[in-house]
Parts: C-alpha cells; structure tokens; sequence
C-alpha cells in the first residue's frame, strides 16, 4: 500500500522538502505545525505565545480534516518548546483540541530555536484505519 501526500490549503504550505501529513497503512502522520497564518505565510503572534499556540491548533487541525480525520483520532503528540515556562499556557490551549475521551499519549521537550522564530511547534500521528 502506497503511502499518500496530504496537503491542503487551509494550513500553511511546508517550508522545506516534505509534505503536511502522509497517509500509510491507516496511519496519518502529520508534520510539525507553526504559526503560519495559510493565507498570507506570516508568522502570527508576535511572540505571544498564546496566539502562536491558537493558531499551530487550527493548522494542524486544518490538516487533519484534509485526510478525513479529527483530534479525537489522535494517538500521540510532540510539542516543541523555545521556553518550557510556556508549558502551562499551551497545555491549557493543547486541551481544548485534545482534552476529549482519550488524551493522545505525548512528549514535550525544549528546543534551541524553532523555525522563523517560533515560540511553538506541534506534529502528531492519528489512527485512520
């Protein structure tokens, strides 16, 4: 069984050499999302962390409605944090999205930087099949 590019226009467009998400054997597997506004490709947030967090959601969310899924289908997470004193405030808007039935199994580290200066970076893999 091939594996399958996901992409969609509702979550900004990859700033490198891969896709979205890829589809494999019932398997969607998501690539980290930033917060890129998809229309315009700015950053949003101006560094608030909150605002950065809100849309890294609604991209990633945006991608896994493209391949049929939703957060409830979610098996597991990596959050991906320039500051670990955010932790609190995303986790609060991390459970909006995935606070429902079964909490996706998840790891959250600190990182040196992120691309174009984000404060935050989420990917996950969701269960399809």
């Amino acid at each position: 069984m091939p594996a399958k590019a996901i992409t969609t226009t509702a979550a900004p467009a990859p700033v490198g050499p891969y896709n979205q998400a890829v589809l494999a054997g019932g398997w969607l597997y998501c690539s980290g999302q930033i917060p890129l506004d998809p229309t315009t490709g700015a950053m949003v947030g101006d560094g608030d962390v909150a605002e950065e967090t809100r849309q890294v959601l609604k991209n990633l969310v945006a991608v896994l409605n493209e391949a049929g899924a939703t957060p409830a289908q979610v098996v597991r997470t990596t959050v991906f944090l320039v500051d670990l004193g955010d932790f609190q405030t995303v986790n609060q808007l991390y459970a909006d999205v995935f606070g429902d039935g079964v909490s996706p199994a998840r790891a959250c580290v600190q990182v040196a930087a992120l691309p174009k200066g984000a404060r935050v970076e989420i990917d996950c893999v969701a269960w399809l099949g």
